[in-house]
Order: structure tokens, then C-alpha cells, then sequence
């Protein structure tokens, strides 16, 4: 785990490469949140990264997620990994974004479990914009379908979109390999608000790739390399902390 020094640091160059981008396209670095993927990572380096500033935090495992935000106070958590059906029910009440909703099936889930315990779940559609099959999210083309549909289920609150771009060829820059993709989930993005108005979010880019995803208008950023370092083997569980 690294320490206070190297954290600080880390989180200071991100902020200034999101501030740099942003302000290059004629953005405000305010208008980009910064979430912090602290997979496999420990409880502690959570902890230490609100006390420095990072209030938004993510998981991409249902489990590790409800183990850790038992160990951290003053966190927002987000959900950024694939959701099961079976595991929505540990989801609702919790107060986390789901940023991960792909399918029908898993909207219809959330919106029943939502609906039964009297609470608004908030959620961002994920879309393959790259058509990568080693990743999660609807078609571009099933998008504004897909929004529709959650948005017409009870209990739900669909705030924006999400993405992940497929992993850039060795030698290709990661920025200019994921900038095409990024822009066409912020022009679908655009689409939709012309007929849902409450879908603003764009969660889009990572530590190789962010500078892309805030010059297409990422107002979501997720960052687990650049600001905690190397992940561990497995996800962290409180039983063999």
C-alpha cells in the first residue's frame, strides 16, 4: 500500500492532467469528477484517499464494495464493474451509482428491488461504443432504447451514460485510440438529452486515457492505477485483511 507522500502526489499530477485538458478545450476542471477505482486495494488507502480529498469512490464487485464502505466513512461509492441479477438485491438502499446497467433484464431487476424497498436507485446506461466482446454495455445502437425503457420503470433514476473503450494495440497511443469512441458516446449522449433532459452524466476515461474523455466531455473520470498504484491479485475481503 503506498503511503500519505505518494498518494498526495498522485492525486495532485491527476488533477492537473483533468485541469490541463479541460482548460484546453475551454472546460472547467470543477466540472470533472474525479473517482478513485480502489479495487483489491485495502480500506486504509480508502480512508486516506477522502482524507485527501477523493470523496467519490469505486468497486467494480458488488461484494468488495459493501466490505469497504462498512470501513470508510464520508465516501460516495460507485459501482463501475459488471452487476449480476442476483446481487442487486445488496445493492438497493446503499446510495451507490450503478454505472454499469446494460440490459433489460437487469433494469427490470433493480427498478422491482427499487420499487419494494420505497428508493430512487440511480444509474448510468454503459454502452460498447468500441463493440469489444471482452466488455460489457449495450449496442450504440440500442442506447436510446435501452434509456427509455429504465426511464419508464419505477423507482429509477437514469443520469447518464458510460463506457469503456477496448485496450489500444501495444504500440497506439491510448489517447488517440479511445478519443473517436469517446466522442461519439458524448454525441449520443447530446441526442438523448433533446428527449431526456436528466441524462447528463458521462463516465468515460481512465488513467491511460482520461485527457481523451474530458476533451469529449466526461463528467465522470475513474481512476485506480495513477492514483493508488499497481492492483493487488484478488479483491480485497474482510476475513483475510
Amino acid at each position: 500500500m503506498i503511503g500519505a507522500e505518494e498518494l498526495a502526489e498522485r492525486l495532485a499530477t491527476t488533477r492537473a492532467r483533468i485541469a490541463a485538458a479541460a482548460t484546453a478545450v475551454g472546460r472547467h476542471p470543477a466540472d470533472v469528477n474525479l473517482i478513485g477505482v480502489t479495487k483489491t486495494h485495502p480500506p486504509a488507502l480508502c480512508r486516506l484517499a477522502v482524507e485527501l480529498g477523493i470523496q467519490d469512490l469505486a468497486e467494480n464487485r458488488v461484494q468488495e464494495l459493501l466490505a469497504k464502505r462498512e470501513e470508510v466513512t464520508g465516501a460516495r461509492w460507485h459501482l463501475v464493474g459488471r452487476l449480476q441479477r442476483n446481487k442487486v438485491r445488496d445493492l438497493i438502499g446503499t446510495h451507490v451509482l450503478i454505472h454499469s446497467v446494460d440490459r433489460r433484464s437487469l433494469v427490470d431487476e433493480l427498478s422491482r428491488r427499487a420499487e419494494r424497498a420505497n428508493v430512487i436507485q440511480r444509474l448510468l446506461i454503459q454502452v460498447n461504443v468500441g463493440d469489444d466482446p471482452a466488455k460489457g454495455g449495450c449496442h450504440l445502437t440500442e442506447t436510446e432504447d435501452l434509456v427509455a425503457y429504465a426511464r419508464a420503470r419505477p423507482n429509477l433514476a437514469v443520469e447518464g451514460l458510460m463506457t469503456i473503450p477496448p485496450m489500444p494495440p501495444p504500440e497506439a497511443d491510448p489517447v488517440a485510440a479511445a478519443q473517436p469512441l469517446f466522442a461519439a458516446l458524448r454525441e449520443q449522449r447530446d441526442l438523448l438529452r433533446a428527449r431526456f433532459p436528466e441524462v447528463t452524466h458521462l463516465s468515460m476515461g481512465m488513467s491511460d486515457d482520461l485527457e481523451a474523455a474530458v476533451a469529449e466531455g466526461a463528467t465522470m473520470v475513474r481512476v485506480g492505477t495513477a492514483l493508488f498504484g499497481p492492483r493487488g491479485e484478488g479483491p480485497w475481503r474482510k476475513d483475510a485483511a
